[in-house]
């Protein structure tokens, strides 16, 4: 059943512009084109994507731009799949989106989705343990990818002294913030998800390893 939340629901729920919301929709369109041949996505999710992929990732932008400011940030994105969230976030304007992801197809579908956007992000077909990226990361962001603790590990090379993480997480993300400070000590601050009762943004800080 295909769902009735779609782009108009969309730009009320973040009051993008028109030019953006356009480029977006571009995004979704070549989502559902290459879904079948490429199966970037659940498929079970493929009719709500506005909601479940695009809203999803969107809704880090407002709580990112209140800590920030109109700073123009340089997001690192972690087994970024189709480019959740970290494209979406580079198309809203936020900053330059490098996108880490070992898989080629869906490589090679997000550097068509940056070209066809004009999006200002780049995308490595590499695991994230051999990636080697030279300029300084203000954000590591995440999606649907692996536990925090996981993510720590992947993320350290990164984490200077005022790098921050910010994740989406599910119902589970106690338990996984339990075991992450086993060995890392952070300051953490929780948003509230817009496409979830049980989902949380995850706002990590002042990371360092016990």
């Amino acid at each position: 059943m295909t769902s009735s939340y779609g782009p108009d629901d969309f730009q009320r729920d973040t009051n993008v512009s028109r030019e953006t919301l356009d480029k977006l929709v571009i995004y979704a369109d070549a989502l559902q084109k290459w879904q079948k041949a490429k199966n970037l996505v659940a498929n079970s999710t493929l009719d709500d994507r506005w909601r479940r992929h695009f809203l999803d990732s969107a809704q880090m932008f407002r709580p990112m731009r209140e800590v920030f400011g109109e700073k123009k940030l340089t997001l690192l994105d972690i087994g970024s799949g189709a480019g959740f969230p970290g494209l979406v976030l580079s198309i809203m304007g936020l900053g330059k989106a490098t996108m880490v992801e070992s898989n080629g197809r869906k490589c090679t579908f997000m550097n068509q989705v940056a070209r066809q956007t004009v999006a200002n992000a780049v995308i490595y077909n590499k695991r994230i343990e051999s990636a080697e990226i030279s300029e300084p990361i203000d954000v590591v962001v995440s999606r649907a990818c692996a536990k925090i603790s996981q993510l720590l590990e992947w993320a350290s090379p990164f984490l200077q002294s005022n790098v921050e993480m910010w994740l989406l997480k599910g119902e589970g993300v106690d338990e996984e913030l339990t075991q992450a400070q086993a060995s890392w000590n952070m300051t953490v601050e929780r948003f509230s998800s817009q496409t979830s009762e049980t989902g949380v943004i995850l706002r990590l800080y002042n990371i360092k390893r016990r």
